[in-house]
């Protein structure tokens, strides 16, 4: 779902050189190493250039990895070990490290294996947020594999039926590989919409679709305010939960972190559990046929007639690529809140801000 910026909402567009030196220089100054400055660093830089402010998915991260370290949540450079392994799969014990970077290592160890065995599942336990999952599906990608990341996440939704917060919002990045142009990019929660996006309509004053969150008692609004301490909605009603419930099996339940009512509750201890796949296209037929056969599925999707002639049909990710050129061009949004509370936290840390 694409979502047009309020530009009254927005102090000015930076730009990426400008913001990528911001984080590196403030990760540092939180304690990180420059390989855990440089991975969040991207992994932010992509989410800033994908995704709608609201979504909180860019630098507005800092504030919580803040509080984080301050209260014991986050360890930088955490002492990450792994803890199980075989020729297909590992598990890996973040340490309460950043989540970013244990993600990414659990992709890379991923993918290392799935060259040689076809198809590797990582797990990670005792984590933190990670991210966008399509960050770390990409990343896979970029290596030649098709890659899967989910996570289990703080409980927001209900199971259906019910408007008892039980499960989380439980994100999924699945990225496939193309020849020569970027990879088809799925990255979703599995609810409708995030409470960031909700805070953004609420302080915007603006209705939000009814189909995003329930009351606490369980009655559907389009005002968010009223929807703020009640369950967000799942994707597919009855389906988005059952994949959530999926999801924190495989993240939660079998990595040995927490997971439905327990996981991402204490910012001292988040204890969040990830999954990282990675499946090598050629292990059924000639990677060339793969990729043939893929693009041929893909000319006739995009050659479907669209229902509104101004809006063709767009294949997973190609609006966030497209948005990425965009904002490399003209520069990264922020909104003017997280500008100046960026800048009293930077002035805390004794970090220059050029923002």
């Amino acid at each position: 779902m694409a979502y047009e910026i309020d530009k009254a909402d927005l102090i000015t567009l930076y730009p990426l050189a400008t913001l990528e030196q911001f984080s590196r220089d403030f990760l540092r100054a939180l304690g990180a190493n420059d390989e855990e400055a440089a991975i969040i660093t991207d992994g932010l830089m992509t989410a800033s250039q994908w995704w709608h402010p609201g979504q909180g998915q860019g630098l507005e991260k800092f504030f919580r990895f803040f509080r984080q370290i301050n209260n014991g949540g986050i360890i930088p450079n955490a002492k990450m070990e792994w803890v199980n392994e075989g020729p297909a799969y590992a598990l890996l014990d973040a340490g309460k490290g950043f989540g970013y970077v244990s993600a990414h290592r659990a992709m890379t160890r991923a993918v290392e294996k799935a060259k040689v065995t076809g198809i590797a599942m990582v797990g990670v336990r005792h984590s933190n947020h990670f991210g966008i999952a399509g960050y770390h599906a990409l990343h896979a990608a970029k290596n030649g594999m098709i890659g899967w990341a989910f996570t289990n996440a703080k409980a927001e939704m209900a199971p259906w039926g019910s408007a008892q917060v039980v499960l989380g919002t439980n994100p999924w990045g699945i990225a496939i590989p193309r020849k020569d142009t970027h990879a088809i990019v799925l990255d979703m929660a599995l609810t409708m919409s995030g409470k960031g996006m909700m805070m953004w309509y609420e302080r915007e004053g603006r209705e939000m679709p009814d189909s995003w969150a329930l009351t606490p008692d369980g009655k559907r609004t389009t005002d968010p305010a009223a929807a703020m301490q009640g369950p967000l909605l799942p994707i597919g009603e009855y389906k988005g939960y059952g994949l959530s419930l999926i999801t924190d099996v495989l993240s939660g339940v079998m990595t040995g972190s927490l997971f439905g009512m327990t996981v991402f509750q204490d910012e001292s201890h988040h204890d969040v559990g990830h999954v990282m796949l990675a499946i090598d296209p050629g292990a059924f037929m000639p990677r060339e046929q793969v990729d043939a056969r893929l693009e041929k599925l893909i000319a006739e999707v995009k050659s479907a007639p669209p229902i509104d002639a101004e809006k063709p049909v767009v294949l997973p990710g190609e609006v966030e690529f497209a948005r990425m050129e965009q904002r490399k061009r003209d520069g990264v949004p922020l909104s003017r809140k997280t500008v100046d509370e960026l800048r009293d936290l930077a002035q805390r840390l004794q970090v220059d801000f050029p923002l």
